[in-house]
């Protein structure tokens, strides 16, 4: 098992009461399921934020399409995708 270390957290009690209820139906802790959640959050969140900073220094590094030639690629392959159900 992974080393872990302790957490405290506040929740509301309707949230915690929710908690429970979905803990008791999984058979699983309310711990295991609030590390599960914020484990999910916490990977989601960074991903984002990667990508904000990759694009940040895609544009610092000039490597952008301006916004109409970004249009005019994405009504092409829409119009092609049209073309295609017919």
């Amino acid at each position: 098992m992974p080393a872990s270390t302790t957490l405290t957290v506040r929740l509301t009690p309707e949230v915690k009461e929710r908690l429970g209820r979905l803990a008791d139906t999984t058979h699983r802790t309310k711990s295991f399921l609030a590390a599960e959640a914020i484990t999910a959050y916490v990977t989601r969140e960074a991903e984002i934020i990667g990508g904000i900073e990759r694009g940040l220094a895609d544009m610092k590094a000039g490597r952008l399409v301006p916004h109409n030639e970004a249009m005019a690629r994405l009504e092409a392959t829409i119009a092609a995708a049209e073309r295609g159900k017919r």
